[in-house]
């Protein structure tokens, strides 16, 4: 298991990654700013995309 300290600082990687040092910042303003449910958010989150679409995007698969 790792600890917080890793996981915050591979939290913050792949956000820049991803969204690069801009939008990684306005992500982490709009998490600070609302309370905030993962697990609810989460759940939601690809309510509207069955496993076939979802698999397809994760693999980078274009039809």
């Amino acid at each position: 298991m790792k600890n917080d300290a890793v996981i915050r600082i591979e939290g913050m990687n792949a956000l820049l990654e991803h969204l690069g040092k801009v939008d990684a910042e306005r992500f982490i303003s709009l998490i600070i700013k609302e309370p905030f449910d993962y697990t609810k958010w989460q759940e939601k989150l690809f309510e509207d995309i069955n496993v076939r679409e979802l698999s397809k995007i994760a693999m980078g698969i274009k039809e």
